[in-house]
């Protein structure tokens, strides 16, 4: 972990080059969720590849750029496409782009992504707000040798997804008429879909949806300090006496239908914020 120092001062630096912005909310924007980004207000667009040390996305509905800008009002840092574990990238590349924003001034990193609704009472296009996550990965991003400039060694998850900002998230989904369901997230390395017995099992453990990201993004944001508030669109109902094929396809067009609230739930959220 401890080479990784270095390599945050060369991105920074580099992003320094291209703008001297300055933001204090993060957006993750995950599969088939790039709606959102097209109510930035652009400022600068970097493509990953351009930005030393930053991984490429590798996945279709990925767009693979980071985005400074302002969205309801506010200055903003927004990824559009996220690195995932199944890529083959270790969980330090996957969360690189999370050490960078607190570099970079971030506080607050609102969080998206595409999950399968293991809760029966779930369909596809909901939007949930994660309460708390399962970490099934098999492994953490921040295992290896420490150094306190890279955040606390044992960082505390009792509040890893903000109440305060689940309280806020609340309140704007009622003001604006959006159902907002909420629950536990489970995170799996993927790539593969689960079996009908696995997503029995993470029923049981009490999950109510599940994906292949988000987990490490979050304990590196609890590691370094940074307030998170996350969400998942349903795309898919994983229920296991009645499971049917599904496919990333599939995924895509489950996340392209509840895109358009859980876009408008994240703006309004952060004209607030």
């Amino acid at each position: 972990m401890l080479d990784i120092i270095p390599m945050l001062k060369e991105t920074v630096d580099y992003l320094h080059s291209r703008a001297r912005f300055k933001a204090d909310i993060g957006i993750i924007l995950g599969s088939g969720l790039g709606r959102l980004g097209e109510k930035i207000k652009v400022e600068e667009g970097i493509p990953y590849s351009e930005i030393p040390h930053f991984p490429v996305s590798t996945v279709p509905g990925h767009e693979g750029k980071l985005i400074l800008g302002q969205l309801g009002g506010k200055s903003i840092i927004a990824m559009k496409g996220r690195f995932h574990y199944y890529e083959g990238y270790s969980l330090k590349e996957v969360t690189y782009p999370v050490r960078v924003m607190k570099r970079l001034g971030i506080k607050r990193l609102l969080v998206s992504n595409a999950a399968g609704g293991i809760n029966p009472s779930f369909e596809i296009g909901d939007v949930m707000m994660i309460t708390d996550h399962i970490n099934l990965i098999g492994a953490s991003p921040i295992r290896g040798k420490h150094s306190e400039e890279l955040g606390v060694r044992f960082p505390d998850m009792s509040d890893a997804y903000s109440k305060k900002l689940r309280a806020l998230a609340r309140d704007v989904a009622l003001e604006n008429g959006i159902y907002l369901r909420e629950g536990v997230y489970a995170g799996l390395s993927g790539p593969n879909f689960e079996t009908a017995a696995e997503y029995r099992f993470l029923r049981f453990i009490g999950a109510d949806a599940v994906g292949m990201s988000t987990v490490p993004e979050v304990i590196v944001a609890a590691q370094v300090g940074i307030s998170v508030l996350a969400f998942s669109v349903i795309t898919d109902k994983c229920i296991p006496d009645v499971l049917g094929p599904v496919s990333h396809m599939k995924v895509l067009r489950g996340a392209e239908k509840g895109s358009a609230t859980l876009s408008r739930l994240m703006e309004k959220i952060v004209e607030k914020l």
